[in-house]
Formats: C-alpha cells, structure tokens, sequence
C-alpha cells in the first residue's frame, strides 16, 4: 500500500490549522467591510425619499465610493507590502468604519457624496491587500477553496446584512431618528473595533504565529517560496511591472464584465426586487439576502472542484455564461416569482467564479508585483461601480423599468464567459504543483 509523504500529512495538517485560524477571522472582516459598502442599497428604501434622491442621484451616490476607491487602491496595496498586512489592514478597518458611521449624519445629496469618496478612499486597498495575504499562505493547490471561503464572508454579508439592515430601519422615529441613519451608525461602528483586533490578532507571515508548529511553519514557507519563484512574473519584479503585462490586463477585463453583475446587481436589488415584488421594506430585504445562499454554495463548489480538478478555464466560463442567459430570461419572463428565481439563481452563478478568478490570476505572478496587479486588476472592475450604478439609474427614470439595464449586465456576463474560458487555459511556462498523493489525481498538471 502507498503511504503518504511526510510532505503531504504536513500539507493536510498545515490547511487545517490555516483554515481554522486565518479564514473564520478574515471572512468576518470581510462580512463586515461587504454591508458596510453596500448597506446603502438597503437604506434607499427610507433615505432616498427623505433627502429628495432621484434614481439617478441615488446611483451617483453610490458610483462615488468607486472613484476614490480606484484611485487609491494600487497606492495602498503596494504600502500593505512595505509596511505589513497587519498593520495596514488595521489602519483601513478603523478609518473606514469612522466614516461608515458618519453617513449616518448626511443632510443632502452632496454630503452623500462627499461620505462616499471618504468611504472609498478609506476602504481602497481591503480587498486586494486581503486576496495577495492569503496568496502568501496557501498553496497553488488549495488557493480557489480557500478564496472561495474568503468570498463566502462577502455574500453572507447580504444574506446577514440585508435582513439586519432592514431590522434596522424599523428603528425609525426612535429618539428622534430616521431608520436609515441607525442603520449606518450600528454597521459602521463594529469595523472600528475589528480594526483593534487585526492589530492584537493578524499574523503577518507564517514565521510569525505562535499556532503552527515548527515544522508546519518551514515546509509552508518552503512550498509557497518555490512556487513564487516559478510564476510567469516572479516574486521578485517591482510592483510597476502589473502594469506593462497583457494577461493582467486582459485578467483586469475579465474582472470588469464579471463586476457588471457582482456590483451593478448587488447594489440596486433591493430596488429591482421591490419593482418586481411590491413587497415591504423588510420583506424586500429578505427576498434580496436569498440569492447570496446560493452564492455561498455555489462559489465553494465551484472552486472546491476547480482545485480537485485542476481546471480554472471552464470554472470561470460556465457560471457566468449561464448567469447571463438566466438574466436574460428573467428580463423576458412576465411572471413576477419566475422572473425572481430566476435572478436568485444568476446572482449565485455570477459569484460562482470569483474564488477561480483569484486563484488564477495568483498563479500567474507573486510579490509586490502580485500586491499591485491584484490591486490594478480590482481597480479596474470598479469602473463598473463608478459607471454603472449611474447609468442603470438613469435607465431606470427614463424608462421606469431595470429591464434593459440587466439586459447590459447579461450581455457583459455572457463575454466575460468567452473570455474566461481563453485566461483559464493551460500554460506552457506554469509551475508544476506540488505533490500530494492523498488527493490520487496527477498534480503535475498546470491549471
């Protein structure tokens, strides 16, 4: 009988100590980095007609946040590299949710406004900072799993945040206070306090943790230093070669359609599920948290099976080719519920392949030269939160319908779909991954 290698009880024993110390801790932060970015859409119900917000001030609203987030987020990557993940990670969590907070004392438009391009510059950086930290500790072989779980805590975020955003509103009137205003106020202050956390809690590297053993610590150093010398761009380019590479730019467009769904849809669904279903506040709320449980499933199965199988192509193609075409559909159905479903399930499918997305593209290039692509790249999508949100308001007062502006979203899943089938191919010059003979399948195989 074949006995595993000490290398592979490592392995296991290693992914489990990661799994139960890092990725429960980051999904929280990201859970509560997710409402407070989006909890907006949620507070529309009561605030848009309180300020006066048209759809398309509302959308403008919303784009802001996206253009200091753009600006600021290969800056901040790249500073998350020189001075730590933990201290900078910190540094985003407490600023940002000061400000969170804060929107709970807009008077106008323009104060909305002007919290927003806050909110972004303060939250720039979060994500991409988070998706190269876990490119540092696990390896090729479990990186779209373990994504996926880091994603998870975003769409949990909905499937939490939108019900308790809702809850929140029926706080209106108390002590003289509009709902929308506690909502902001009692979602912004819990970054605050996760933001001393990461400070007492946040390992920086591997060497650094008092609960991975020695030998834990040297062979994931050892398997994630190889693999970082092998990718196309190697750990040790300057961060500026992000931007004079190809494949991080067609990997940026990728991520730009795929984005069309993830932020155009997330931040107008309490609107557009209000349109179809006529429903309550609260009950809109609820409706609008079900397509993120499939998110959840979706996007760990997806990535779980991109990882067993050693494929990324098809994991980044089929989602969102069938997230296209079921929104498609729903735009075209005239039947309310049906056309609900059908939305719920495109959501989940639209997330499926973010967990695959990030693994590939972390394959592909490592260290600082990773920090500002993976920065570079989540800058880009967010042009889709700047343009959109204001086009798709826009939309909506002219033709007092969201029908054509998901009939956009579709058309931009569906080439974001062609695209990832090309990014996902195999690789001549890809690293070999590192063996394990538990898992019975050829590792030798790029993804």
């Amino acid at each position: 009988m074949h006995q595993p290698s000490m290398d592979s009880g490592l392995h296991a024993s290693t992914m489990k100590r990661l799994n139960l110390k890092l990725i429960p801790f980051l999904m929280l932060l990201y859970m509560v980095a997710y409402i407070d970015k989006s909890n907006i859409s949620v507070a529309a119900l009561q605030m848009n007609a309180e300020l006066g917000l048209t759809a398309q001030m509302y959308g403008l609203g919303v784009g802001l946040f996206f253009l200091t987030y753009i600006l600021l987020e290969v800056p901040s990557s790249v500073i998350l590299t020189k001075v730590g993940a933990r201290r900078w990670i910190a540094r985003i969590m407490i600023t940002w949710g000061i400000v969170a907070a804060g929107m709970s004392l807009v008077q106008s438009a323009n104060q909305l406004y002007g919290m927003r391009l806050l909110l972004g510059a303060a939250e720039a950086g979060f994500t991409p900072g988070i998706i190269y930290y876990l490119s540092q500790w696990y390896p090729r072989s479990d990186r779209a799993k373990a994504m996926s779980f880091f994603y998870i805590g975003a769409a949990l975020a909905s499937v939490i945040g939108l019900p308790l955003s809702g809850a929140f509103l029926h706080l209106d009137g108390y002590f003289g206070v509009s709902g929308w205003r506690w909502l902001f106020l009692m979602e912004g202050l819990p970054a605050v306090v996760l933001g001393i956390v990461v400070l007492r809690y946040l390992p920086d590297t591997p060497q650094s943790t008092h609960w991975l053993q020695p030998e834990q610590k040297d062979w994931l150093s050892r398997t994630i230093a190889s693999e970082q010398a092998k990718t196309p761009i190697s750990h040790h380019a300057a961060w500026q070669t992000a931007f004079r590479s190809r494949q991080v730019w067609l990997l940026s467009l990728f991520w730009l359609l795929q984005a069309f769904g993830t932020i155009g849809i997330t931040l107008f669904l309490p609107l557009i599920v209000k349109s179809v279903s006529g429903q309550e506040s609260f009950t809109v709320s609820v409706l609008s948290a079900v397509p993120f449980l499939f998110a959840c499933v979706f996007m760990y199965l997806n990535g779980t099976h991109s990882d067993r199988k050693r494929e990324r192509g098809w994991h980044l193609c089929v989602p969102l080719v069938l997230a296209g075409v079921l929104l498609a559909l729903a735009v075209a159905t005239s039947n309310p519920w049906l056309a609900y479903g059908l939305l719920v399930v495109a959501v989940g499918l639209n997330w499926a392949a973010t967990p695959v997305f990030w693994a590939t593209t972390t394959e592909y290039l490592s260290g600082a030269a990773a920090a500002a692509s993976i920065a570079l790249i989540n800058s880009i999508a967010n042009i889709a939160g700047l343009g959109l949100p204001p086009v798709m308001g826009l939309i909506k007062d002219v033709t007092h319908s969201y029908d054509y502006a998901l009939l956009l979203v579709a058309a931009a899943l569906l080439a974001g779909g062609v695209l990832g089938l090309y990014l996902g191919r195999p690789r001549r010059a890809a690293p070999p991954l590192p063996i394990n003979p538990s898992r019975g399948f050829d590792e030798a195989k790029s993804p």
